[in-house]
């Protein structure tokens, strides 16, 4: 079956031209399903049941996997069985019938423009690692852009003089600007830090760990909840919180949904509208302190 899930990732890759993201996804659900099938004796394809698929989705439910990871756990598995069925090597899709458990939508988190500024304050000192951090978290925010895409950059994709990024998300590729705060840190980072961080070696990604090797998400995901914690911020802050914050600021402030959502890349207008709503509560807000005699 290991192999079946390489032909997969190959098809995604070479065919649906999907993103490594995605690919790194859809590899590492459907090889721990494997694994799973494995223990209970089941390798090759043409003997996963729906009955084995729906015990495997029980097993990821008493091991408390949230409802949003098993949802994309068989949605993986959906792809998977389906390309498996148009390549003959199955006779039966056994995902076919299999329902995903329903996701309940927690409305993002949104920090506030003094919750950002205190965030981005937090990595103040001299050392490669903190400059570096202090880029990392300057570039997201004044971007917007997914941590997966902020971890994949190349140093060639940053153009310091006219102030923007280049993102490739599979086939696709779009342009992002940045103000003079990201690129001062950015500066700074090419010029002192990320010489040190490589130790002598060459690379090609903008950012690295402090080994020189590629910053991965679970490093970047540890960065932003350390300074999180340091800056006293309450908010439950994930990588994707600087995102969400940068789009609902943006709008407050007038920016056109339009150029929003070409920044985050969005496909549908829909996605990026959401945060309007979001924007809209800051006013709101406002205008409750400024005008109730309780507050």
């Amino acid at each position: 079956m290991v192999e079946d899930i390489k032909e997969f990732i190959v098809y995604l890759r070479e065919v649906k031209k999907t993103s490594l993201n995605t690919e790194v996804s859809y590899q590492r659900d459907l090889m721990q399903m494997a694994l799973y099938l494995k223990e209970k004796g089941i390798t090759e394809v043409s003997r996963v049941t729906k009955t084995s698929l729906n015990s495997y989705i029980l097993y990821l439910e008493k091991q408390g996997k949230a409802t949003t990871t098993i949802s994309r756990v068989m949605a993986s598995m959906k792809a998977f069985f389906h390309y498996e069925l148009s390549c003959g090597k199955v006779c039966r899709d056994p995902a076919e019938l299999l329902k995903a458990p329903r996701v309940e939508k927690k409305a993002p988190t949104i920090l506030t423009v003094e919750e950002v500024n205190c965030l981005l304050a937090q990595p103040d000192g001299d050392a490669p690692k903190e400059i570096r951090d202090k880029a990392m978290l300057e570039l997201l925010y004044a971007t917007g852009i997914r941590v997966s895409e902020l971890i994949h950059l190349r140093t060639e994709d940053v153009n310091l003089t006219v102030g923007f990024i280049t993102c490739r998300d599979g086939v696709k590729e779009r342009t992002v600007p940045f103000g003079k705060v990201a690129k001062q840190a950015l500066m700074l980072y090419m010029e002192k830090a990320r010489k040190v961080l490589l130790k002598g070696k060459e690379s090609e990604w903008l950012f690295t760990n402090c080994s020189g090797k590629p910053m991965s998400r679970q490093g970047f995901w540890k960065i932003i909840k350390y300074y999180g914690e340091k800056a006293g911020i309450r908010s439950d802050i994930t990588p994707h919180t600087l995102r969400h914050s940068f789009a609902a600021h943006l709008l407050r402030n007038g920016a056109d949904v339009h150029a929003v959502q070409a920044m985050l890349g969005h496909s549908d207008m829909a996605t990026t509208q959401a945060y309007m709503a979001y924007s809209r509560m800051g006013d709101v807000r406002d205008a409750y302190a400024g005008a109730h005699p309780r507050n």
